[in-house]
């Protein structure tokens, strides 16, 4: 099997072709599968990811899995994948955006960043595209943190941000889309304690310092005054918003890409409620702490 590599827009995640899912994978090329997702942290296969089972296949290369928690959300007879679609009943809440009823938008995030040991990555296999918009986004925040000046980042390594889970985006402090609930989930969500994660931190394999921000869940800087908590935070996530460290792809039917949640954050960008959208996913179990548990008084 001869697979070629190639830098995807703006140096964000590699594109692998060559990659034949149709016989098993062998030792060696799971080995360097996992070693390019780590060095690229997002990896793309266009046009290969032909049913579940080769979802599986791809996913079981770069480590264990972790079934979704709440049993609706998973595809049925594959307790290992989740099954993303508006084909039969919303999951989700819809908003309008732009006079437009927008299903499955989600903004800039880290998954589980409102829990002390975020998964270490995910796959997502595109069965069937939306006609109209539908892309997801992702940002290198390794190149984000390599890229601020030099006070910046002394100023803020030690320093601890506050996150707290947001069911929706009316729990947004930063970067909240301008949206207008229409109809909500309607579904029982679970409650999180806060945690706090340190704003700069060192991936566990690979040792390169990550800016961890997660636009999502983030409250506040603890221990520092709420202007300068708010301006600060602010100025990081104008920096690694810019469009130099992200990759947006648009989607065709059988894509899979593979992405490393310990150095990214990934966005949704959601398409309209009445066009079908359906997408598998499997998730990467984490297996290191990040952060730790706070009070709700602490700030």
């Amino acid at each position: 099997m001869t697979m070629t590599v190639s830098p995807l827009p703006n140096g964000v995640g590699v594109e692998v072709s060559g990659l034949d899912l149709s016989h098993a994978i062998s030792q060696s090329i799971a080995t360097t599968l996992r070693d390019l997702w780590l060095e690229a942290g997002v990896v793309l296969f266009r046009g290969i990811g032909s049913s579940p089972e080769a979802l599986l296949k791809l996913s079981h290369c770069f480590g264990e899995l972790e079934p979704h928690p709440i049993e609706h959300f998973r595809l049925p007879g594959y307790p290992e994948l989740i099954l993303l679609s508006n084909q039969d009943n919303l999951t989700g809440p819809v908003y309008e955006f732009d006079g437009v009823a927008t299903y499955g938008r989600i903004p800039w995030h880290t998954d589980l960043a409102f829990t002390t040991t975020p998964n270490a990555g995910a796959v997502l296999r595109m069965v069937r595209n939306s006609e109209h918009n539908g892309q997801t986004g992702w940002i290198d925040t390794a190149l984000a943190w390599q890229s601020l000046d030099a006070d910046t980042k002394q100023r803020i390594e030690g320093l601890e941000a506050r996150y707290h889970f947001s069911p929706n985006l009316e729990g947004m402090r930063f970067n909240k889309p301008k949206g207008k609930l229409i109809k909500d989930s309607g579904k029982a969500m679970p409650s999180f304690p806060p945690v706090a994660h340190p704003l700069v931190w060192v991936h566990p394999e690979t040792g390169k310092k990550i800016l961890n921000i997660s636009t999502l869940n983030i409250q506040c800087v603890l221990g520092m005054p709420k202007a300068d908590s708010d301006a600060l935070i602010q100025s990081l996530i104008d920096h690694t918003l810019q469009p130099r460290f992200q990759y947006i792809h648009e989607w065709q039917n059988n894509d899979m890409i593979v992405w490393d949640n310990r150095r990214t954050m990934h966005k949704a960008f959601g398409h309209p409620v009445d066009e079908i959208r359906v997408v598998q996913r499997s998730t990467i179990r984490g297996t290191i702490k990040m952060g730790r548990l706070i009070n709700n008084q602490q700030e």
